[in-house]
């Protein structure tokens, strides 16, 4: 019988040796240059570190960490097992390399909310996503990759000793970091079994793609965006431009992406205007989750709803031009359809872009909450 048990030991460690080096470098820091004057109160670092793509290789990512001064009142170190984390995951800044939330000077403060997290004591882990701020093509809503790089970059910001990151964690994400939350959510057990998820919050997400890009009502959003997701996709999964458009519109596309990131304040140069049109044009009557091979691509990282790890709080604006809220509403009545729980926090007059800001007090006491451990609010039934 010991032989036999030694010998099974020893099949087990040969396997684990035999495993490829970068599944077992996963959320490993590679460097963290600490920001030089952060807003006060706050002591914050440029991060990179290695990630899974979506493909199984290794790749760096990038990103920004920001911790509680030592002298700040909302200071949580020295508490057991470090201090409480969350995962800020961004709305859509474009899918170019420069386009890296991370790369921008005011990178800690135009966060709706992060000076507000990290003086309630937080340590806020802010993934730029694969491909922004650093090398590769950015996939754009690609689920499970972008779900990954969250989880390595909590764990990275843990490697950095002045941050004094735990290992219990909440996820928090607008627009495209919707869907990277609620992806986040889904992958959490999988992927970083030895992190402790306690909430997951989700203002304006996109759940399932083919329907939001079919939906949205602002048609040049719309159009923009979908060509910031087909160009993407064209380039990380060799979907041909060609089963959707002409040779002089693929050509477009490639420019709009290529060339635009979006801020809050962005006024549409001439060119992207008329590029926009020109997409718009050419997608009309024209439906992504109905051809080849763009509906497998859509409908294998749209979000499932029984793939995500609960608690849950979803925020969304009746007023959302980009984001169907009835899709998000279909996508949340699914859910409770599990017999889960559900804060679900609906807005009335807000703008897709000031989701997150609009939600913000509800949110972070929602968070705050998870982390203390109460009971978990539910509304269901409204729904």
């Amino acid at each position: 019988m010991l032989n036999r048990w030694s010998g099974l030991l020893l099949l087990l460690a040969a396997l684990a040796l035999a495993q490829p080096a970068f599944a077992q470098s996963a959320g490993r820091l590679i460097s963290a240059d600490p920001v030089v004057s952060p807003p006060a109160g706050m002591k914050a670092w440029k991060i990179a570190y290695r990630t899974t793509a979506q493909d199984g290789r290794s790749i760096v990512a990038t990103g920004v960490v920001a911790a509680p001064d030592m002298s700040s009142p909302g200071d949580r170190a020295g508490r057991p097992g470090g201090r409480q984390v969350i995962a800020w995951t961004h709305g859509a800044w474009g899918v170019a390399e420069k386009c890296g939330p991370s790369l921008a000077a005011d990178s800690l403060t135009i966060s709706p909310a992060l000076g507000d997290m990290v003086r309630r004591g937080y340590v806020v882990v802010a993934p730029d996503y694969p491909g922004l701020a650093g090398p590769g093509q950015h996939g754009f809503l690609v689920g499970r990759e972008t779900g990954q790089s969250v989880l390595d970059a909590v764990r990275a910001a843990r490697a950095i000793p002045a941050a004094e990151a735990g290992s219990r964690y909440a996820v928090w994400g607008e627009s495209q970091g919707g869907h990277a939350a609620l992806w986040t959510a889904s992958e959490a057990r999988r992927y970083a079994p030895e992190l402790t998820l306690v909430g997951t919050a989700a203002a304006a997400p996109p759940t399932d793609l083919a329907e939001n890009l079919r939906r949205g009502s602002n048609a040049n959003v719309r159009a923009l965006l979908t060509a910031f997701a087909v160009y993407s996709w064209s380039q990380r999964f060799a979907a041909p431009l060609a089963t959707l458009v002409n040779r002089a519109n693929a050509g477009v596309i490639a420019r709009l992406a290529q060339n635009n990131c979006i801020t809050l304040d962005m006024k549409p140069r001439i060119g992207t205007a008329l590029g926009v049109l020109s997409v718009r044009n050419a997608l009309r009557n024209k439906d992504i989750g109905a051809i080849r091979p763009w509906a497998g691509i859509a409908r294998d990282n749209s979000v499932r709803a029984d793939a995500v790890s609960g608690p849950l709080m979803i925020a969304q604006s009746d007023a959302d031009v980009v984001v169907a809220p009835a899709v998000t509403l279909a996508f949340a009545r699914r859910y409770c359809a599990l017999g889960r729980p559900l804060r679900y926090v609906r807005l009335s007059a807000t703008p897709h872009e000031h989701s997150a800001r609009d939600s913000m007090g509800p949110t972070l006491d929602w968070i705050d909450a998870r982390f203390a451990g109460q009971r978990l609010p539910d509304d269901c039934r409204a729904l």
